[in-house]
């Protein structure tokens, strides 16, 4: 298996977190389950081999897109592949997609919109591109400057909730609402509302996944246990830590952070790529 994480050119750094590639292969007799965990973030995906299936409750499977838009999320999903796959992602701030699709991310919180759906006749072939191109770096380039077309041609004035969603990345979401409000000269409730329109999410609910998701980041990580983990990323005790990891994930955090999860054979293989551009 192959897991690789790719910076954007500077033109699109405010807007997308990295391009990533996974790759790896699968066979009925060796199937591939993968488990996508709560997200305040979107991903652009495109499935250049191999399509996988989600399953459903009582693993009923239905057929997932070729390449689509993956939503924001709170909660986890499973999917399965029974062949060689490959996989290209762009991974986005929450508010990439209202100010490169307009779309409001309230609309796209736990959706998965394929290509077409999402551009419509904007979609001008992107799709067949990705899918012809021969390596990661082609794809990179199709795909940056797919976005980097959509940038908006007059000056880029960013609503200062914007940079409100960046800090409370940077904090990995252990931060204070009522402050925050003030922070943007708002009341609490014009806050809240304004934020939600750009992430999908209450900025509570938001900063709980993105200090989840910072503690998957853990992963690996021998030298701390359960309880350091929880102390660390601002949790009251580890039972709280547990309750929200299991509500995000669908896992219990022990059998999680000691390999044996669902879908976690990607973080073994972790690598960070530098591209020209």
């Amino acid at each position: 298996m192959k897991y690789s994480t790719i910076q954007p050119p500077a033109s699109l750094a405010k807007y997308v977190r990295y391009f990533w590639v996974l790759e790896s292969v699968a066979n009925p007799n060796n199937p591939y389950i993968h488990r996508s965990m709560a997200d305040g973030c979107a991903e652009l995906v495109f499935h250049y081999k191999g399509i996988f299936d989600e399953l459903h409750p009582n693993d009923l499977a239905e057929k997932s897109f070729t390449s689509g838009l993956d939503g924001q999320s709170d909660r986890f999903r499973r999917f399965t592949i029974k062949e060689n796959f490959g996989i290209f992602g762009a991974y986005l701030f929450p508010y990439a997609v209202s100010h490169l699709f307009s779309i409001p991310a309230t609309d796209l919180k736990n959706q998965m919109l394929d290509l077409k759906t999402l551009l419509g006749k904007e979609e001008i072939g992107l799709e067949e591109k990705m899918m012809l191109a021969t390596n990661t770096s082609s794809r990179v380039k199709i795909l940056a400057q797919f976005l980097e077309s959509r940038l908006p041609k007059t000056k880029d004035v960013r609503p200062g909730v914007f940079e409100t969603i960046t800090y409370i990345i940077e904090k990995n979401g252990m931060i204070n609402v009522e402050a925050l409000a003030e922070r943007n000269f708002l009341s609490v409730r014009q806050f809240e509302r304004n934020f939600k329109r750009f992430s999908g999410f209450g900025p509570k609910q938001f900063a709980r996944i993105v200090r989840f998701q910072t503690a998957l980041q853990h992963y690996g990580n021998k030298q701390m246990s359960l309880t350091a983990i929880a102390h660390k990323m601002g949790y009251a005790d580890q039972s709280h830590f547990i309750r929200d990891f299991k509500e995000f994930s669908g896992q219990n955090p022990r059998k999680y952070f000691s390999g044996e999860g669902e879908g976690t054979e990607w973080r073994e293989t972790e690598n960070v790529e530098f591209l020209q551009f």
